[in-house]
């Protein structure tokens, strides 16, 4: 009997829709199974009230998977997803009391450096040389498969200048940051990024660090909401024949042997194929919808010996005015020191930290149309990382006093009277986003990421204990975020069709 799909893909996350949506367009019978009613997973939006709020996600940078993933298709991007330039890229509240913006452009980002520290423009200019030399590699890194030992040799043999930033790579992001950085305000301010990917700086990848200046090559915010960049990729899979089929949600991988052969759903009702592409979780792939007794000890092992990377909560807040802030987004820094003292004494305990730092996205800056006329949306990240499983304590009861000291902290730093404009509120608790995405543990990058579990050294795109199984998302290659989820879903679609075409 035919299998029912060629292709059947398990969530329609950025790396589900886009593997999807690059498979049909090469002519695969392809069905993307969502246990949601909408795309995108964290890169999504959802209307509260009259408002659209981002679920997640709140801008993109480095375009070219993005861009590659159309071009690929034979389309034309910006034909399908509109992205608005954000400048300057951020505005930060420094923990000792300084304001100030970063522009996009390399060259006034430097005279903003000279004004906050003008001990450390040699060293800011240093680190933009070293970091842009470095991005200029990211782009084929990020689209080209280092999932082995030989696809690693062959990726630095092809690219070896990647070899002179090795040491950035093993060293920290504490460690990389210092090296050029004196100044405690601004050393923050880049450290930032690197917490903001999901680790203190004294344990992520000095590679992180550079993620400050991605941002420098363009930042930006598509209009409609972030959920606009998954609605795009599947408007063109639909052309070419997707079948995008929500509130479906996958309880098993049907397996005969050890070959993928179709899914079963949470109703009982089997699907076939010859081909099944998981964005979930590796952990949940394996370890619910495999099982491990279908795993030999060696891969049980391994995928039970990866960490969840942070959940962090935010907070959704529709208000009847503008509110007093200069750019897109704003943060605000603590002390370097402070980010390792959160995450160790704090987040590792099961303890809620409060002194973290905090992010505000404002969608509507760059979108008025995500609000009634005059209003507007924040996104707001507080406190740092926060843990899923709270040490004598539970997010369902903490969720009413965790708004309420949000809300205190905005009031505080960003607009005195903002009780009095709030329309609507919401939140994301580590549970909420669990319970929404069905992320284990609220883990929206998925796996924690550190040099041991990046790259290769992360669950394979192309499952190595079950045949015909792939894998994409932020549990793969170089972990969460938009532009490398969206990579993932070029990787995975380049070993099915080397594998199956």
């Amino acid at each position: 009997m035919d299998d029912d799909y060629d292709v059947l893909v398990i969530g329609a996350g950025l790396g589900g829709i886009s593997t999807a949506a690059l498979l049909s367009a090469h002519g695969f019978r392809t069905l993307v199974l969502e246990q949601a009613d909408t795309v995108g997973g964290c890169c999504s939006s959802f209307r509260h009230g009259g408002y659209l709020f981002d679920t997640g996600a709140t801008m993109v940078m480095l375009t070219l998977p993005l861009e590659e993933i159309f071009r690929r298709m034979g389309k034309n991007m910006k034909d399908y997803i509109e992205l608005i330039p954000c400048d300057p890229i951020y505005c930060v509240h420094a923990f000792d009391g300084r304001r100030f913006a970063l522009p996009r452009d390399i060259d006034e980002a430097a005279a903003v450096v000279a004004s906050i520290a003008p001990e450390d423009v040699e060293g800011w200019r240093k680190y933009v040389k070293v970091g842009m030399s470095m991005l200029e590699l990211l782009g084929e890194m990020m689209l080209t498969p280092a999932n082995t030992m030989s696809e690693t040799l062959r990726l630095y043999r092809r690219n070896p200048a990647l070899l002179r930033h090795l040491p950035y790579i093993l060293r920290t992001a504490q460690g990389v940051t210092l090296r050029w950085l004196h100044n405690p305000v601004l050393q923050s301010a880049v450290a930032f990024q690197a917490y903001c990917a999901g680790s203190p700086p004294d344990l992520g990848m000095g590679s992180l660090v550079f993620v400050a200046l991605c941002e420098h090559l363009g930042i930006y915010y598509p209009r409609g909401g972030m959920i606009a960049i998954p609605e795009g990729i599947r408007r063109v899979g639909e052309e070419y024949g997707l079948e995008v089929r929500f509130n479906s949600k996958v309880e098993a991988i049907l397996l005969e042997g050890r070959k993928a052969r179709g899914v079963v759903l949470e109703d009982g009702t089997v699907v076939t194929s010859r081909i099944v592409v998981s964005n979930v979780n590796a952990k949940l792939t394996y370890l619910k919808m495999v099982g491990p007794e279908n795993l030999p000890a060696w891969a049980k092992r391994a995928i039970g010996s990866y960490e969840m990377a942070m959940p962090c909560p935010m907070v959704y807040v529709g208000l009847d005015t503008r509110p007093p802030l200069d750019a897109h987004h704003t943060i605000c820094t603590g002390h370097i020191d402070n980010f390792n003292k959160v995450w160790n004494e704090y987040y590792v305990r099961g303890i809620r930290p409060k002194g973290g730092g905090w992010l505000i996205s404002w969608p509507t800056e760059s979108d008025p149309g995500l609000a009634p006329e005059g209003c507007h949306t924040l996104n707001f990240v507080w406190g740092g990382p926060a843990p899923y499983a709270l040490l004598g304590d539970n997010w369902d009861r903490l969720k009413p006093s965790f708004i309420e000291e949000a809300l205190g902290v905005l009031e505080k730093e960003v607009m005195r009277d903002i009780s009095d404009h709030i329309k609507v509120v919401e939140v994301s608790t580590p549970l909420d986003f669990e319970r929404r995405l069905l992320s284990p543990q609220g883990a929206i990058y998925g796996l924690f990421l550190d040099f041991l579990s990046s790259a290769m050294f992360r669950p394979h795109p192309r499952s190595r204990v079950i045949e015909n199984l792939y894998l994409a998302g932020a549990s793969t290659g170089l972990g969460g975020g938009v532009p490398t989820t969206l990579a993932s879903g070029v990787i995975a679609s380049d070993y099915v069709l080397r594998d199956h075409a």
